[in-house]
């Protein structure tokens, strides 16, 4: 089960993930301190383990450092349900093992603190709050695998 933080807004940028004077790392947990704070001070007090983040259209847009997504799982988001993606961040998802999920009208049907549980494999999100499922498209398989193995260096060790 985790918890709805919905952004109701187009085109958050990597600068706005994790900002760009904290790049001197590469440790998420140390990256995680800054995740979002650039447009919600409170985000890292609010953010539980496992809990998603909402938002409109071209999330992760900007700058195509790993950082941004190394910040989110530092921050332990569970992950980002939005209208869609930058492709660049997209693919930085996926290979670096986190949950990007594309749903056209999620800040319409996911409201700020709803519960909410996601099936990645059978593309169906369980909103608790509101007593209803909502479908999306599901990565394909192999994506799947490369996020459950842990990004894509681990699921390429995994095969040998």
């Amino acid at each position: 089960m985790s918890i709805a933080h919905v952004y109701k807004r187009d085109h958050i940028n990597t600068d706005e993930i994790i900002p760009a004077r904290y790049l001197n790392t590469d440790n998420a947990a140390e990256l995680a301190t800054h995740c979002m704070e650039d447009l919600d001070t409170e985000f890292v007090k609010k953010c539980k383990p496992g809990d998603c983040i909402v938002a409109g259209d071209d999330f992760g847009c900007g700058s195509s450092r790993e950082h941004a997504v190394w910040a989110l799982q530092g921050a332990k988001v569970g992950a980002v349900i939005a209208k869609n993606f930058a492709r660049i961040f997209y693919r930085n998802c996926i290979n670096c093992g986190f949950y990007p999920v594309e749903l056209a009208n999620a800040t319409e049907v996911i409201k700020d603190g709803d519960e909410i549980e996601i099936d990645y494999k059978k593309g169906i999100i369980n909103n608790k709050t509101q007593k209803k499922e909502i479908a999306f498209k599901p990565l394909p398989d192999f994506a799947i695998e490369i996020i459950d193995d842990g990004g894509l260096l681990n699921n390429i060790k995994n095969k040998k």
